[in-house]
């Protein structure tokens, strides 16, 4: 007698609509985490996208890049595009293509090359705050997005010619905006996804045309120490450099692992601080007593114990990258699924860095932590791990803490009180959607917490009461 034939995936399997996923990607990958626990799937009318959850999983997608593919937007653009070439960066090359160029690019990300950037940061860090004033109110997000967006342009295209390299940033942070709005769509409704495409393709040519102008400057003129003219420079051991194309793709990718990234974290930063005034004041005891006023030198950087632990917690609590995706390059097995090739695979840095067997009381911020612990490089990823790691993650720490180090040794900032805090994943980036209003105040004034409102309480777990083991300051009369 014949028996039905029985998906063995099918408890790990909740039927649902794919687009649950876009509209709020942490909350779906909790629920699938807390229903199936380390591997499910979503599942609408047979198609399914794949989760993966936990250090294992992590390493399982990372440290086999043949099997695992990685790409940087969904949407690539007709053959000989605009389009096609600005996507087609370092995230989202494959195997040889992806030894070979991570080879080239990571010239200018190497220790004695970003010592160079620290006197431009430290410059671009005065300017993010000289304009600020006891008692005014300003959308942190805001100054921290246009923060980076001058340092990751500068950074990126140069220090000398900043109108041009603001401008390409600019156009560059819109494109990338363009490619969620336009890949959003697609998850949607094809009619949106259309709607959007044409516009989408328009900007890839104007800002491929705006990069093209700044190659050609930069090879008909000096040299120069931003990261597009170390480029034009670098070769591989055959002597072969990379050709314009290439050049335009890593340049655009580049941009769009930076910008955002470290402006979300900039903001989470400056707001888990606001909610633990005690951790503040610990902080500026330290910065102000190693740097009396000043910023860091590259040697200091290593010297501030709290202001490390400080970022590391930041970033674990609410990591600016939420969630990443691999694609299955050949048939292959994870977990129960047999994965076809092209099948998505979703993994969580947010969900690995709240799970509590990894992380005691995962939903608190807690930077003391960091004293006592040491998680493996698949537990603890805020930039990835593997063959594929971050190439940027020592220029990104260093910008965190010249540009905390200037904005804490000058002003306390508190919370505006009653504020909305939604925190919503934009492009696999979890960011404040509504601003981040805060006091700004002198920095020797007492600390104190004001309370807020918003899905920011589902991602964190806020607690006021002080630790008087950490000096918490008592609140002005």
């Amino acid at each position: 007698m014949l028996r039905p034939q029985v998906d063995s995936t099918s408890a790990c399997v909740t039927l649902g609509k794919l687009r649950d996923f876009p509209r709020d990607a942490i909350e779906c990958m909790r629920q699938l985490h807390q229903k199936h626990g380390t591997i499910a799937a979503l599942e609408e009318e047979g198609q399914r996208l794949i989760f993966a959850f936990g250090p294992d999983y992590n390493q399982r997608l990372l440290s086999d890049p043949n099997r695992f593919h990685s790409r940087f937007s969904a949407i690539r653009g007709p053959r000989n595009s605009a389009q096609r070439r600005l996507t087609c960066g370092l995230l989202s090359m494959n195997g040889e293509e992806h030894k070979r160029h991570r080879r080239l690019v990571m010239g200018p990300f190497q220790k004695k090359s970003i010592d160079v950037y620290r006197e431009s940061l430290v410059g671009l860090s005065e300017e993010l705050v000289r304009d600020w004033r006891v008692g005014q109110v300003r959308d942190v997000f805001q100054d921290m997005t246009q923060f980076m967006l001058r340092v990751t342009s500068s950074v990126l295209f140069g220090f000398d010619v900043p109108e041009l390299a603001h401008n390409i940033g600019r156009m560059t942070e819109r494109w990338i905006a363009m490619n969620h709005e336009v890949g959003i769509g697609a998850f949607v409704s094809d009619q949106q996804a259309t709607a959007g495409y044409g516009r989408l393709l328009a900007q890839g040519d104007a800002l491929e045309a705006e990069i093209v102008k700044m190659i050609e400057h930069r090879r008909s003129g000096p040299p120069a120490g931003d990261v597009l003219s170390l480029l034009i420079g670098a070769h591989d051991d055959s002597g072969a450099g990379m050709t314009d194309a290439e050049l335009i793709g890593q340049a655009a990718v580049l941009f769009g692992a930076a910008h955002l990234t470290t402006a979300n974290t900039l903001t989470w930063t400056l707001f888990l601080l606001a909610q633990h005034p005690e951790i503040a004041a610990d902080l500026y005891d330290e910065l102000t007593g190693t740097l009396a006023g000043a910023a860091p030198s590259f040697e200091q950087l290593d010297r501030l114990p709290l202001l490390d632990r400080v970022i590391k917690e930041s970033m674990r609590v609410l990591p600016a990258s939420s969630y990443s995706q691999r694609t299955a390059a050949e048939p292959v097995e994870l977990g129960p699924f047999r994965l076809a090739t092209g099948t998505p695979v979703v993994f969580s840095q947010f969900i690995t860095h709240h799970m509590p067997e990894l992380f005691a009381d995962a939903e608190r911020f807690r930077p003391q932590r960091w004293e006592t612990i040491t998680p493996s490089p698949y537990a603890y990823l805020p930039f990835a791990a593997g063959p594929r790691m971050c190439i940027g993650a020592s220029l990104a720490v260093m910008t965190l803490k010249i540009a905390l180090s200037a904005v804490l040794q000058r002003y306390s900032l508190s919370m505006v009180a009653g504020s909305s805090i939604t925190g919503k994943v934009t492009s696999t980036m979890l960011g404040p959607t509504q601003g981040m209003p805060m006091l700004v105040e002198p920095a020797t004034a007492p600390r104190h917490w004001e309370p807020v409102v918003g899905n920011i309480h589902r991602l964190v777990t806020i607690d006021p009461a002080p630790d008087r083991s950490l000096g918490i300051r008592p609140r002005a009369a």
